[in-house]
């Protein structure tokens, strides 16, 4: 054998072992059958569509992001004035996007101006409010409304992902969906229960650390509002207790709580950066949850520490309180959770703290549920589809190009090994779309090697050598068929960037596809021709 014939077989079939132990052959090398059938099942994952599970569409409330924003300018804003001995009547939300400062004095007009330049340049816009001598309105300028809009997308992206990558999910989709910049796609293959699926985002719901004004819950919101005169004080909010909260003494209290807490909340969850449980070194036997804030949250959030040493911070998830720890000392960016902690208490705790950091809640707009059966029935007949193609492609090429074919068929094979491996080794889903690509692939691949084949026929019948007539097919045809894969690489770019998550996985196979058969196709194919040719009598004709 040609020396640089034998160096070829070499890798091809190093390339063919390799991906093979990629799709069956990891993560322990198989004894059995069914130790195959497990591998193949571990390292091929399957999509939504293919596995079942649930599918959810949720909407982001992002004016409660903006209505927070304007809330904690209102309480920023009062506390600057003050500083600079401003007088005035009252400073109000207006509505989620205005605010209203009443009867600023005409001498202080112009240090008033100069705070609110000097704080909220290029975030608010100043005005005269309609109607209303010496009184102002504060408007949210549109750039920061989208800002705000962003980042809470963005965030609650990130929170939903790593809620419910902590429990255990596995290959789950989490992305924007349609052209609403408000909404996002959740999928969870494999998880057949909508209910717990909600739940486990849910649990990661709006999360605000407020002042709680009365310690002392109330047995109903009818009540708490009796308690005063049927009004609540002003800036403060009745708000119900969650059922696992960790104020109840008695887990098996099921009564109802309500809390009397102070609003504008000083830290919300757009502000947490981290949450983790550790042991008390205080108290053996006992755990606490130490939190980072960002630098803008810790500005607020240590003076507000100093003044309320001793009173008791709400933290509420989901307009619910969860817990009420005891402020010890002053908190600037980093501080700590004490109470009557276990340490799964605290691990919940922490994870829902880092987890549930919502900037705003959350609305389902769509749930379905894909059964496991149907997912059977679809694996069943995209296989069924890819079989029958695979095999009539196969027969076709035999019978047409006689002994010719079984190589282009042994290069089909290997296409799609390539292609099976290449989506395990890359952690790709494999979707039913996904499966339309595969076939698609074969399409691709046989209408490579017809061109191919054609090209050594028209040589043959120009009276070259079976040798030349090969080399010749394979160097003519080359280039065209870099053309054709190249802009179907290209289409397929861009189905990627632009679909959503079945067509994606469209693009992903029909990419890994044809890229693996321009190896087949070319490399592939030619090194089966060189080694025939180089059995064959030099007189013998090419079965083609």
């Amino acid at each position: 054998m040609n020396p640089n014939l034998k160096w070829k077989a070499l890798f091809i079939l190093a390339v063919i072992l390799l991906c093979i132990y990629a799709v069956i052959g990891y993560p322990n090398l198989p004894t059995s059958l069914t130790a195959v059938k497990d591998n193949f099942e571990h390292q091929i994952k399957l999509g939504l569509d293919l596995q079942g599970g649930t599918h959810l569409i949720l909407q982001v409330q992002v004016e409660e992001a903006i209505a927070q924003e304007t809330d904690q300018t209102v309480d920023r804003l009062t506390t600057a004035l003050r500083a600079k001995n401003i007088r005035y009547d009252e400073v109000r939300r207006a509505d989620d996007t205005h605010l209203v400062v009443r009867n600023i004095p005409s001498d202080q007009l112009s240090s008033f101006r100069d705070v609110i330049h000097e704080q909220y340049e290029g975030v608010w816009e100043l005005s005269p409010a309609p109607g209303e001598p010496s009184s102002y309105l504060l408007t949210l300028r549109p750039s920061e409304v989208a800002r705000i809009q962003e980042v809470t997308m963005s965030q609650s992206l990130e929170t939903i992902e790593r809620r419910i990558n902590a429990l255990g999910l596995t290959e789950p989709t989490i992305q924007l969906h349609g052209r609403k910049d408000n909404e996002i796609l959740v999928q969870l293959p494999g998880e057949g229960d909508p209910e717990r699926a909600k739940a486990v985002i849910q649990a990661g719901g709006q999360l605000e650390l407020m002042l709680l004004v009365d310690p002392t819950p109330y047995p109903s919101q009818a009540e708490g509002l009796a308690r005063h005169g049927g009004i609540l004080p002003p800036g403060t909010e009745l708000l119900k207790e969650r059922p696992e909260s960790h104020i109840r003494q008695n887990p098996n209290d099921t009564s109802e709580n309500w809390y009397l807490v102070q609003r504008p909340p000083v830290v919300t969850g757009r502000d947490l950066r981290s949450a983790t449980e550790n042991r008390n070194s205080d108290m053996p036997g006992q755990w606490q949850i130490n939190f980072v804030l960002s630098n803008e949250a810790a500005k607020r959030f240590g003076p507000f520490t100093e003044q309320n040493r001793g009173r008791q911070m709400a933290i509420v998830l989901e307009h619910q309180v969860y817990s009420a720890p005891t402020i010890q000392s002053r908190i600037e960016d980093q501080g700590r959770i004490d109470g009557n902690f276990s340490q799964d208490a605290a691990h919940d705790l922490a994870l829902v703290l880092r987890a549930g950091a919502l900037p705003a809640s959350i609305k389902y707009l769509e749930e379905r549920t894909v059964g496991p059966s149907l997912g059977a029935d679809s694996i069943r007949h995209g296989v069924q589809a890819s079989i029958l193609s695979l095999l009539v492609v196969m027969v076709f090429m035999v019978f047409y190009y006689r002994l010719s074919g079984v190589n282009a068929v042994l290069a089909l094979i290997i296409n799609l090994v390539i292609l099976l491996a290449a989506l395990a080794m890359f952690g790709a889903v494999l979707t039913l779309p996904g499966i339309a690509g595969v076939i698609l692939t074969i399409g691709m691949g046989v209408d490579s090697n017809v061109l191919v084949f054609e090209r050594i026929r028209e040589e043959l019948r120009n009276g070259k050598s079976a040798a030349a007539a090969v080399d010749a097919g394979f160097s003519k045809a080359f280039l065209t068929i870099i053309d054709t894969h190249v802009t179907t690489v290209v289409s397929a770019f861009f189905l990627f960037i632009f679909g959503t998550g079945p067509i994606k996985g469209f693009a992903i196979t029909l990419t890994i596809g044809l890229i693996a058969n321009v190896f087949t196709a070319i490399y592939v194919s030619k090194t089966i021709f060189q080694y025939h040719l180089g059995k064959m009598d030099r007189q013998a004709e090419l079965s083609i």
